[in-house]
């Protein structure tokens, strides 16, 4: 999708239309700043480091900008296959070296619709700028993945370690997703020494 591939163009149209709209009206500050970053594997070059097709997307830190990049661009049903899409904390990268994800993981879900997936990531992210998990500030954000075959959606953490805080965090996701399928959640550090063992490390 070229409109999806030119981040840059979709930027500074999704401003503009934030910009116009909140003109008339108070904004509703959220808690804190988001970023949604943007990266298609699928153009990657051979031989490039991993993430440099990660490109920062746009920042927003009122309920008003939120909804209109949804409406206007920002759903995963929307990407092409092999295209990641993030909502992270702003000034945390969703990459595995970054200093707040370094330590962590994720909690996982798949997805074969793409209904599913569009409905798991908005209800996700609402949940993540609303701060109405209990640990919050143990959150980094949220990754939709569109594959071929089957989505996932990825909810990272700060603190593999912590499996009281982590359980915590995946039983209130599980609740607010609205799934009855065991979602499991992986070490970073699992995944960076050994691609063939992702099994979970914890589960609900």
């Amino acid at each position: 999708m070229a409109e999806i591939e030119a981040e840059a163009v979709a930027q500074t149209e999704a401003r503009e239309e934030v910009e116009g709209g909140l003109l008339n009206r108070q904004p509703h500050q959220l808690e804190r700043k988001w970023t949604f970053w943007f990266d298609n594997q699928s153009k990657v070059k051979q031989g490039a480091a991993w993430g440099s097709s990660l490109r920062k997307v746009y920042t927003f830190d009122t309920v008003e900008e939120f909804w209109c990049l949804y409406d206007q661009i920002f759903r995963p049903s929307k990407l092409p296959a092999n295209a990641d899409f993030h909502c992270f904390k702003a000034g945390i990268e969703p990459k595995w070296e970054d200093p707040e994800c370094a330590n962590g993981g994720k909690w996982s879900i798949s997805s074969s619709r793409k209904a599913n997936l569009d409905s798991m990531w908005l209800e996700t992210v609402m949940a993540l700028i609303g701060e109405q998990f209990d640990d919050n500030e143990e959150i980094c954000g949220v990754v939709a993945s569109v594959r071929l075959r089957q989505d996932k959606l990825a909810l990272w953490t700060k603190t593999a370690s912590n499996e009281a805080v982590q359980m915590s965090i995946g039983r209130k996701w599980k609740e607010i997703v609205d799934t009855a399928d065991k979602i499991l959640y992986s070490y970073h550090d699992d995944s960076r020494r050994d691609k063939s063992s992702r099994g979970g490390r914890y589960s609900v």
